[in-house]
């Protein structure tokens, strides 16, 4: 695995998370891209929207157009993911414990 692939993988663990810890289980893709810089992500716009994107393809978001901005949704497969209770190729696993 090329060190790109090993960090887009780890970016699109991270977006799950985070809105698996979302009460709603939705972000915009604003709130995605600075939790992503958190974690020392930092992506493009256009980067952020093609990664949503192949989620979404993957059914483990869904992702809404409002007034022009992007707001993704944990779909229930997105969940066991985001927790490790399932896996898919192209996304990181989880560490034990965290």
């Amino acid at each position: 695995m090329s060190y790109e692939e090993i960090v887009a993988s780890d970016q699109r663990l991270v977006l799950l998370q985070v809105l698996e810890e979302n009460v709603d289980y939705a972000h915009n893709e604003t709130v995605l891209q600075r939790a992503l810089e958190a974690m020392g992500h930092s992506i493009s716009s256009d980067r952020l929207r093609t990664e949503l994107a192949w989620l979404s393809e993957q059914g483990l978001i869904t992702v809404e157009n409002l007034a022009g901005l992007q707001v993704a949704k944990l779909t229930n497969r997105g969940e066991d993911v985001a927790l490790g209770h399932a896996r898919v190729p192209g996304i990181a696993r989880p560490r034990p414990g965290g």
